[in-house]
């Protein structure tokens, strides 16, 4: 089967510039089309032997491909580059028929650029995936997997692990700045390590030799295919995009950089913790604000618990079973005097989240309480 001579690619965002551009060097004849302009993409994809969708996500691509299909060519292959839920993968593909790759892409601008990209392409018709091929070497490395769901599922689970990534550089930088380490001197010892790749190709943000507004993959992004991968899976998960002030268009090392958060935002958590292990009422009260409510379904049904509702559920002893349950403060993110978190509680066969509005009662004393509590019982 022949390659195709014209390429289309849809969306020219910060993937599809650099789609466009990497094609073009490399000698193929490129049509790019972009949402923004409000055209419809008809026109971008009638001569176009292949289509590359490179846009931000399900809906997306869901539109995109709706408003070109009446003039794509029988004999045109669509490859989806795009990150989106396995449910949505899978749709596409069954809409779109033996013509459709799903290809998500492992690696961002840079790994675009230097033709470095690892391709997860999932195709029905091994012919269609033949047919893209010469543009899919020209952009990376290409390993076929099994079907669409499973492509796209394998996409999630390596960004999410790039967030543990992130996350783990971000304790490893807040221990050696309490220790007084120099930032460079860190930075060249971390890149001997496991972390060094995320290091090197993120350290010019790290050492703010580059603004995070100038981002190759940016933490928007990443914290919507962390909750893709959450809403598929149910599986409570760190957070990466609970950095306070910094914007969603910035890059994700700038996770790396926030602050720790101060003690005294954390003492409520901490005595919400200890009357769970003790069962002491005493340490709810000092925990929350009197007026707090604790809200959530239980038994079927919607409750609204008053802070002395809540406390009198506890006899003031520990559970049987406190030693086998554990406590998991998975996020905290503070906006000035207002701050959120979430903690995981897994409490013999059942696990709860736990989410957290709390305030900066006494600004003189730098003083927090919880203000509300919403939960949800996984089943």
């Amino acid at each position: 089967m022949n390659a195709p001579h014209t390429i289309a690619v849809l969306g020219l965002g910060r993937m599809g510039r650099a789609v466009t551009e990497r094609l073009t060097a490399q000698g193929f004849d490129v049509v790019g089309w972009n949402r923004a302009t409000g055209s419809p993409p008809g026109g971008a994809v009638a001569e176009a032997g292949l289509v590359l969708l490179a846009l931000f996500d399900g809906p997306a691509c869901r539109e995109v491909l709706d408003a070109a299909r009446a003039e794509l060519r029988p004999d045109s292959v669509v490859v989806n580059l795009a990150t989106v839920a396995p449910a949505e993968a899978a749709e596409l593909a069954q809409e779109s028929g033996s013509r459709y790759v799903h290809a998500p892409v492992l690696g961002s601008v840079p790994a675009v650029r230097a033709g470095t990209l690892r391709i997860l392409a999932a195709a029905c018709d091994p012919a269609a995936l033949n047919l893209a091929r010469p543009a899919l070497d020209a952009l990376g490395t290409v390993r076929p997997v099994g079907d669409a769901a499973t492509a796209a599922a394998l996409k999630l689970v390596a960004n999410h692990s790039l967030s543990g990534a992130v996350l783990a550089l971000r304790d490893t930088l807040r221990q050696a700045d309490a220790l007084g380490l120099p930032r460079g001197l860190v930075l060249d010892v971390l890149e001997l390590g496991r972390l060094g790749g995320l290091v090197a190709g993120k350290r010019a943000v790290l050492e703010g030799r580059l603004p995070p507004a100038t981002a190759d993959f940016t933490l928007g992004a990443l914290a919507k295919d962390t909750d893709l991968l959450a809403a598929a899976t149910d599986v409570p998960l760190r957070d990466v995009s609970g950095t306070g002030d910094v914007g969603r268009d910035s890059d994700i090392a700038v996770a790396a950089l926030t602050p720790a958060v101060r003690a005294a935002v954390l003492a409520p958590l901490r005595a919400y913790v200890r009357g769970h292990a003790t069962g002491d009422p005493a340490h709810f009260r000092a925990a929350f604000l009197p007026g707090a409510h604790i809200q959530g379904m239980r038994e079927g049904a919607f409750v609204s618990w008053s802070l002395d509702q809540y406390c009198g559920l506890f006899p003031g002893r520990p559970a049987p079973d406190e030693a086998a349950r554990t406590r998991r403060l998975d996020t905290v993110s503070v906006h000035g005097t207002v701050a959120t978190a979430t903690m995981t509680l897994r409490h013999g066969a059942d696990t709860f989240t736990d989410v957290f509005l709390l305030v900066r009662t006494d600004p003189a004393a730098d003083r927090w309480h919880i203000a509300d509590k919403a939960y949800h019982r996984h089943t």
